[in-house]
């Protein structure tokens, strides 16, 4: 149930009128990596002033900079998209994830219910057949109002110390209402696939799921230039036995997924339009089974310039930029083949995340171990653009 990418599935829904960014494989003498924006009549290469992704978004004007420089033409972008995906031709170019030297960055626990579903995860120890039972018990302590309550705030810490006297307070919590966001590092800088290519789950896993959110573009000086879409896939098993397995829950091959673009923000796309973003998620299985959900970014509980400022700050800081997930709202919890048993992916899932003004990101599910392993590192980007004649600018 393979998916071929075009414009029509892929492109926000007023096509090109906004400025999308991103990176392709070009072929030629030397083939490699660029930079790339999307005109109405194709799409262009920008190497030619900006070596990588990171070095655009570094600049004094990004938005100025790319309509500044014409570019070289490509292809068309039904082409590129139509190349894309695991049988891509080599000797065509064909989308690559839209970042290169960025750290990439995750906000966990931004949003109520999803916050609520990680207490549940702790609480049944990571077992999915437990997690009914104790979701009864932990709505009945907790509620599912949260989202009213501001994160650090006076409220949040009378609340902090109910819990904790009625024996519910959770590491969860502290993060998702106390001062402190969770930020965590999601992979390693050129880690992340695109869309059109197949997102991985650990072989051990037996409970996992999408996680569909927005994702911005900021600099190494904090400012956010734009946003894309990213899936944050999530073992919930391997998480909920242990927080101290964060990285196993989350960081594996192919389990990162960004794009397919980011928009720039410009005279009609603004962080503003980010708060009120809406993302939809659709998951179908090779055996017919549908699932639907959304996430509303208007339910957050941080502001996202807040969270980009818990990312870099006097305390951290990301020369080359980062790229950051600002979490998300949804969390299934639907079953899928036995009652009590909840949602988890099967492999050849199809998933496809989208927002109207961000585009849609596909993605199929398969093991880590069986996707395409990631071989194309920092090194093998600096001999590349060093071939190319593109370091010595």
């Amino acid at each position: 149930m393979s998916l071929m990418l075009t414009p029509e599935n892929t492109l926000p829904a007023d096509g090109v009128a906004g400025t999308l960014i991103g990176r392709a494989w070009v072929p030629g003498t030397i083939a490699g990596p660029s930079p790339i924006v999307l005109r109405a009549d194709g799409v262009f290469d920008l190497s030619e002033r900006f070596a990588t992704l990171s070095d655009l978004l570094e600049s004094d004007a990004p938005l100025s900079a790319v309509r500044q420089t014409p570019g070289t033409f490509i292809t068309s972008i039904e082409a590129l998209l139509a190349n894309t995906g695991p049988d891509a031709d080599p000797s065509k170019p064909y989308l690559l994830p839209p970042l290169d030297l960025q750290v990439i960055k995750a906000a966990g626990v931004t949003f109520a219910a999803s916050m609520i579903e990680r207490v549940i995860e702790e609480q049944a120890g990571g077992d999915a057949a437990k997690a009914e039972a104790v979701r009864t018990t932990v709505h009945a302590v907790i509620g599912d109002n949260l989202r009213s309550i501001v994160p650090g705030s006076e409220q949040a810490m009378r609340l902090k110390a109910l819990l904790i006297e009625q024996g519910m307070w959770s590491q969860y919590l502290e993060v998702g209402i106390g001062p402190d966001a969770e930020i965590f590092t999601k992979a390693p800088v050129l880690a992340a696939v695109g869309s059109g290519n197949r997102i991985g789950i650990h072989p051990g896993s037996q409970w996992n799921n999408p996680e569909p959110e927005v994702v911005l573009a900021v600099n190494s000086r904090g400012q956010i230039h734009g946003a894309t879409l990213g899936n944050d896939v999530n073992l919930r098993d391997f998480e909920g036995r242990s927080a101290l397995l964060l990285s196993k829950a989350k960081d594996n091959n192919a389990s990162c997924s960004i794009g397919p673009f980011i928009r720039l923000f410009d005279e009609h796309f603004s962080l503003d339009d980010v708060r009120a973003c809406v993302v939809d998620l659709q998951v179908q299985g090779e055996d017919g089974y549908r699932m639907q959900g959304s996430s509303s970014m208007s339910q957050i509980s941080r502001d996202p310039q807040d969270l980009a400022g818990q990312t870099l700050n006097a305390n951290h800081q990301y020369p080359d930029g980062f790229l950051l997930f600002l979490g998300t709202l949804f969390a299934p919890t639907e079953d899928r083949d036995h009652v009590g048993s909840g949602f988890t992916h099967k492999l050849g899932d199809r998933v496809s995340i989208s927002s109207p003004l961000l585009g849609s990101l596909h993605n199929q599910v398969t093991h880590s171990c069986e996707a395409a392993p990631w071989t194309f590192g920092v090194s093998a980007l600096l001999r590349n653009l060093a071939a190319r004649g593109l370091l010595a600018r």
